[in-house]
């Protein structure tokens, strides 16, 4: 990692590097990309007016893993993901997939991504079933595959009764939903899903966290930003912890949690934690 060192395995962050063309010392030369990852960033930066979004990343996701990206509002988790798919163009870096430059060859990179962004716009005067066909038919899928695919969705998102209703008309979790089946329509190799679980009622949450199980064990990769701790504890087999710009550790769930649980490892990491002294008045009665 730019700026970085490694520990078995636990990347670690130091002092903030400066990127060729702000003022301050040039950043090192980025390390080579892993060929083999699913993902590979680096040297990525973003700039939003003199806020620094995100500062030097350096990652690798293994192919075939269920990787969490995990860290407080703020930390730079949904401006790197939207670089790292090609949904915003960093000042500086950039990223492979499955060993492709996805800035140099965007077409033949995105092809292989199923990508469900923060805060996901979607074309709400469609129907659900209208959403996921033109999904497909966008992607080059044959109408047959498509109407197949829409359908087995649709019934493992349990939105069979309301597949002909208007999006607009959804619910936020039903609207998560959807926005989930449309990015998985064309059977990518990698899902890159920010905060996948916001909104959706548990029983959901539960036939979502199957789904990306069973496409994980059939080879899939996926890459998911979440707040909750537990989940991506009992979820993932590798993770890294963001804050400022900066990933603070990345490796299996084991190695960056040491003996602690994930939760108690992101709080020393990224710290804040507050005490409570000063409402020695809040008691029970």
């Amino acid at each position: 990692m730019s700026g970085s060192t490694a520990t078995l395995g636990v990347m670690t962050t130091p002092a903030d590097p400066s990127p060729p063309g702000i003022p301050g010392a040039p950043a090192p030369e980025p390390r080579p990309h892993d060929p083999s990852a699913a993902l590979s960033v680096r040297g990525l930066w973003k700039r939003f007016g003199q806020k620094i979004a995100v500062s030097g990343v350096d990652l690798d996701v293994p192919a075939g893993s269920f990787y969490g990206l995990v860290g407080p509002n703020g930390a730079g988790k949904t401006t790197m993901l939207s670089m790292a798919t090609g949904l915003l163009r960093p000042d500086f870096g950039t990223a492979w997939v499955h060993g492709v430059d996805l800035w140099a060859q965007p077409d033949q990179a995105k092809a292989t991504l199923g990508v469900l962004p923060d805060g996901v716009r979607l074309f709400d005067r469609l129907t659900g079933r209208q959403l996921l066909t033109y999904a497909g038919m966008l992607r080059g899928m044959d109408k047959d595959t498509v109407v197949e695919r829409t359908d087995d969705l649709l019934k493992a998102f349990d939105l069979v009764a309301d597949a002909d209703k208007f999006v607009v008309d959804y619910s936020a979790g039903m609207t998560k939903k959807i926005a989930l089946g449309s990015a998985m329509i064309h059977a990518p190799r990698t899902l890159v899903l920010d905060e996948p679980f916001e909104a959706v009622d548990p029983v959901s949450a539960a036939n979502i966290r199957d789904i990306l199980k069973s496409y994980v064990a059939g080879g899939g990769t996926v890459i998911v930003s979440s707040h909750v701790m537990d989940l991506v504890q009992r979820m993932c087999d590798h993770v890294a912890v963001m804050a400022a710009g900066h990933v603070l550790a990345a490796g299996t769930v084991d190695e960056v949690r040491g003996e602690q649980s994930l939760e108690d490892r992101f709080v020393d990491l990224v710290g804040g934690r507050q005490h409570s002294e000063g409402l020695s008045w809040l008691r029970g009665s």
